[in-house]
């Protein structure tokens, strides 16, 4: 891991704290400096009385001896700026001291959060992720940065174990076909009364695996590629309508769907958006792909299409089994498959993930509800071509109550 330490590799460093301390300081002296020199002023115009006695006026001392008033007068008004010049110079050398004291020690104090995010900074790294400030002073400007720091923390560990997470569901997957295609092959070439039939058996098998595996990279590669245009312009923008979409991946499905004797019904009508046809047709043909892989025998499906002036939908329903409301927001995350494990199970676990992100692409959202007797209807909401598409979106995916099924 590559640290990058930000401290100069200098002996003296003019830190935040010791500049706040010199401020204070120069403040703090040249505010008394200003009051000693006013006062030296009104000292030096008020301590003048004998401008109003007669010239040649003498004065009785304490002492008996006569001097001139008007000598008497400037004595004293050099005794006196003498002693406030002294005097006032010790003072603000000694009220200095004391405010810069102060100063480095409240600057310290304040200045504290800012060395823990430091160390805590230091301290972070891919597997340790779970320090935070958790400053607890004063609601001040520190410690709104103290908590957007501890929330950017959390952000980024929820970060690294999606990642973790993702990496770890997809090497799984990939092992699947792989270890398949070793096993087939080891086995078959360890027979010696493997015959011809035995050898395309094997490579059927073989075949199977390798285009599982491939239709699994292409689908990584698609939500990589997808997930890196959201929140900013699309590679393509044109005209494409959804409804165009579902035709073309109801036709793609139909063999599956008279195999499974599924009952399909549509409501087509124009849904005119504006993006990438390529990801817009994937997001309708992940979307029909699901509601057929995850159907029964004899099983229903419904799908709808509409626009009004400013959003353009596309709903895609069927019938299947029972998914708790509380697992539909983890659809959307990828290799999911709503509380069926991967072993065994059909398709990769994308489809959602990928529909998310092309939503999230083009500006939109996408919702889903669990129904009452199984199944699942995912909607689908995109910016019309009527207005201008936005550039960035999120595909919110809220929990929703169970409703009976269409």
């Amino acid at each position: 891991m590559t640290i990058y330490d930000a401290r100069r590799a200098a002996f003296f460093r003019p830190t935040l704290r010791l500049r706040l301390t010199l401020l204070n300081g120069i403040l703090l002296v040249g505010a008394g400096l200003v009051l000693v020199v006013l006062a030296y002023i009104l000292v030096d115009s008020a301590l003048k009385p004998a401008d109003q006695l007669q010239p040649g006026t003498r004065v009785v001392l304490e002492d008996g001896t006569e001097v001139d008033a008007r000598q008497w007068q400037t004595e004293l008004v050099d005794a006196a700026e003498w002693e406030l010049l002294t005097r006032g110079s010790l003072a603000l050398l000694l009220i200095g001291a004391v405010g810069v004291a102060g100063a480095y020690v409240v600057a310290g104090r304040a200045l504290r959060p800012l060395q823990k995010v430091t160390t805590t900074a230091q301290r972070l790294s891919g597997e340790t992720l779970d320090a935070r400030i958790n400053y607890d002073g004063a609601d001040d400007e520190v410690s709104e940065l103290a908590k957007t720091f501890d929330a950017m923390l959390d952000r980024i560990a929820e970060a690294f174990e999606t990642q973790k997470r993702f990496v770890a569901n997809a090497s799984h997957e990939l092992r699947t076909p792989l270890a398949v295609m070793r096993t087939e092959v080891d086995v078959t070439l360890d027979d010696p009364e493997a015959d011809v039939e035995e050898y395309r058996r094997m490579a059927t098998v073989v075949r199977d695996a390798s285009m599982r595996a491939n239709a699994l990279v292409e689908s990584l590669l698609l939500l990589a590629r997808t997930e890196a245009q959201a929140g900013r312009r699309l590679g393509r923008k044109v005209g494409a309508d959804l409804a165009t979409g579902v035709a073309v991946a109801m036709s793609a499905t139909g063999k599956e769907i008279k195999r499974l004797n599924l009952d399909v019904r549509t409501d087509l009508a124009p849904a005119n958006v504006v993006g990438d046809p390529g990801l817009l047709d994937r997001l309708a043909g992940n979307l029909i792909e699901n509601a057929v892989r995850y159907n029964h025998l004899g099983g229903r499906i419904w799908v709808r299409t509409g626009t009004d002036e400013t959003l353009a939908w596309l709903v895609v329903g069927n019938t299947g089994f029972e998914v708790d409301p509380a697992d539909v927001p983890v659809l959307f995350e990828p290799f999911r498959r709503g509380g069926r494990e991967r072993t065994g199970a059909r398709g990769s676990g994308l489809g959602l993930s990928i529909v998310r992100a092309v939503c999230d692409a083009h500006g939109g959202g996408v919702s889903a509800v669990a129904l009452e007797g199984g199944g699942l209807e995912v909607t689908v909401s995109l910016p019309a071509a009527a207005i201008t598409p936005l550039l960035s979106g999120t595909a919110a995916v809220p929990i929703v109550a169970e409703r009976p099924a269409a």
